[in-house]
């Protein structure tokens, strides 16, 4: 690979943005094509199916070959909260792969004592959230139950476009969160989006059974995404 060429993908990969590269077989020309790119390239189709799924391989026929090598940014799940939820919901998806850190501004659940293999940034979301870089390879779970610490942040995951974002709650809760989201500008589509109540619904009663079943909605979310959201990330 090119010097230049091996320049801009580690600083797409930097900034936890997908890109490809193409290399024409027949010649062994290269092209960086970032995600942003995709719907002006020759190879759009290709290109879109190769981001959805993550897997690098040969595309096209003929003089037509290329290889396409696929830069997918590592999951990550950040946890709104440091609950008891989130005490078993960490050390699982941890092993599961996941980058996995804990938020909560309550600085008496916030503890590396409660929490002793995983980050854990003991901020309110509007002052952690800018650092940490949210995105649409990040999952979000709410756990805290609160509004003044949930609802910011489910805001900016909204934006973000995040893989993933369920919310804690009952549906009468869910309802009232729809409609405090809804006063900051979101359409119905976009708040379909959350997941709420959340976590696969395999009748989970204490706080581990239900962090088991977040870890699978989250998962189910990653490897089996809706048509549209499978759009959004290859677009």
């Amino acid at each position: 690979m090119r010097l230049d060429l091996l320049a801009s993908f580690n600083a797409e990969r930097a900034v936890r943005r997908a890109c490809v590269v193409v290399t024409a077989l027949g010649s062994g020309d290269q092209r960086l094509v970032r995600a942003a790119e995709v719907a002006d390239d020759p190879l759009a189709p290709a290109l879109r199916a190769a981001l959805a799924s993550g897997r690098s391989g040969v595309v096209g026929e003929g003089a037509e070959r290329a290889f396409l090598t696929v830069e997918i940014p590592a999951p990550r799940l950040l946890v709104i909260g440091a609950v008891h939820i989130s005490q078993a919901l960490a050390p699982m998806a941890a092993i599961a792969g996941f980058d996995t850190t804990i938020l909560d501004p309550r600085t008496a659940f916030a503890t590396a004592e409660r929490f002793p293999e995983v980050p854990v940034i003991a901020e309110w979301p509007d002052v952690a959230l800018p650092a940490y870089g949210l995105d649409p390879f990040t999952a979000m779970v709410a756990l805290t139950h609160d509004p003044k610490i949930d609802d910011p942040a489910l805001v900016e995951a909204l934006k973000a476009g995040c893989f993933y974002i369920g919310a804690l709650g009952s549906r009468r809760t869910h309802a009232k969160r729809l409609d405090r989201l809804a006063a900051h500008g979101f359409d119905a589509q976009t708040l379909a989006r959350l997941h709420a109540p959340i976590g696969l619904d395999i009748g989970a009663a204490s706080p581990p059974e239900i962090a088991v079943a977040v870890l699978a909605e989250v998962i189910q979310a990653l490897r089996k995404p809706r048509p549209s959201q499978a759009a959004e990330a290859a677009a």
